[in-house]
């Protein structure tokens, strides 16, 4: 289900302090967060965002495409290897 329209989008607050922080000095610096849930907003644009995807951070650069998705959806949880030679599973 979708967030109310009434509220704002989910930002997590200490990610909205740093950028603003930033912001406010002119600075480019990479922003460490855990904060996958939170959504991409039009301030965030041009920074650099390190989103943990479960063992390590992932820097990635917020561009204007992104705005309106979820921080997590651009750090993949999972790494996909390869089928097996003799899986009979994969061919049925």
């Amino acid at each position: 289900m979708a967030r109310s329209q009434k509220k704002n989008p989910f930002v997590a607050n200490h990610l909205l302090g740093k950028i603003s922080k930033l912001n406010m000095r002119a600075e480019k610096d990479t922003i460490v967060t855990w904060s996958r849930a939170s959504t991409i907003i039009p301030i965030m644009i041009g920074h650099t965002i390190a989103i943990h995807n479960g063992k390590e951070h992932l820097p990635i650069y917020i561009t204007d495409g992104m705005v309106g998705h979820k921080l997590g959806e651009f750090a993949p949880t999972r790494n996909f290897r390869e089928h097996t030679m003799n899986d009979n599973k994969s061919r049925r």
